[in-house]
């Protein structure tokens, strides 16, 4: 298992997505397409916790948060930049996505959830924003952007 693996995954799973709206149904094709408990993502969450592991995965850190961009907006990835983060029981920095965001969550610890959810996709639309929250333990999230975009924000109030 390699890098190489890791992005020929990244590949399959942004090209059966490639021109989807980021809403509900996209969460429940990946559900179906990509199953917690199938081959693909199973191999692709193996992959993040052996790249996390070893380094080639969320290779910076801040603030307690292990992150990293894996794969650049191009047209192998269907316009989506890759990145991976490890968080342990921690809200993260509050951010906007302009054109959604694709999560997929790979609790490290049985009770660990993101924003909620545990094992499996979430699937955030644009222009939506919130603090990613991981409770329960510790959790690799590995997330797709449309063309890389993201917002670091301060929230309103």
């Amino acid at each position: 298992m390699s890098l190489e693996s890791f992005e020929r995954l990244v590949t399959t799973v942004a090209g059966h997505i490639a021109g989807s709206a980021l809403d509900d149904g996209l969460q429940k094709e990946l559900a179906t397409a990509f199953p917690p408990d199938g081959e693909t993502f199973g191999s692709l969450a193996a992959l993040c916790e052996q790249g996390v592991r070893e380094g080639w995965l969320a290779d910076r850190e801040h603030g307690g948060i292990k992150f990293g961009r894996v794969i650049r907006p191009g047209p192998e990835t269907a316009g989506f930049s890759v990145d991976v983060v490890e968080m342990d029981d921690i809200v993260g920095p509050h951010h906007r996505h302009p054109n959604g965001e694709i999560d997929m969550i790979i609790p490290q610890d049985p009770e660990a959830q993101f924003d909620g959810h545990g094992r499996g996709w979430l699937v955030y639309g644009p222009g939506s924003a919130h603090f990613p929250t991981v409770t329960g333990g510790r959790a690799i999230v590995l997330y797709l952007l449309p063309e890389g975009a993201i917002e670091f924000t301060r929230p309103a109030g």
